[in-house]
């Protein structure tokens, strides 16, 4: 069975520092995160039609309690990644082979006291147990080994903005 790639959105919101936001994220489906490597940046799905910085906005609102952003840049392509063996109960993404993601940075402008991770998603649970600001350089050893090399990439392609 050949199945789709998921239309994604991965968001790298930088702070004054050029540290980046990272979460510690909840095994969800067939993204299943294994331990040591539970750190990752907030990405969701694209809705039908929707423009991806809109989309970048609102899964980091979703996400993180985010609005204060300045947008930094957005890349043109498209990075995928599959996801790895799964045989758990059915999932949303169950339906999918993986995602296929563009990403967009944005600066921080707000106040850090504007942060809500534990608000629930949806339906869902929230993504994240606990943040912290990181080194964009050091997201792809902390990232799940099926998503590194999307987070190698990314970490590339934003080097500019970041803490060196």
């Amino acid at each position: 069975m050949n199945l789709p790639y998921r239309p994604n959105v991965g968001i790298a919101l930088f702070n004054a520092q050029g540290l980046v936001f990272a979460g510690r994220s909840h095994s969800a489906g067939p993204e299943i995160v294994l331990p040591g490597f539970d750190w990752q940046m907030p990405q969701g799905g694209i809705d039908p039609d929707e423009d991806i910085v809109a989309a970048a906005r609102r899964e980091l609102e979703e996400e993180s309690g985010v609005t204060e952003a300045e947008l930094l840049a957005v890349t043109e392509d498209w990075w995928s990644y599959d996801f790895p063996p799964y045989d758990g109960p059915w999932h949303k993404l169950s339906a999918f082979r993986g995602q296929r993601q563009r990403w967009v940075a944005f600066r921080f402008t707000g106040s850090e006291s504007t942060f809500d991770i534990g608000k629930p998603n949806g339906d869902e649970p929230p993504e994240f147990s606990e943040w912290r600001w990181r080194p964009l350089a050091e997201m792809p050893e902390l990232v799940v080994p099926f998503k590194r090399p999307v987070y190698e990439k990314v970490a590339q392609a934003f080097a500019g903005f970041a803490a060196t």
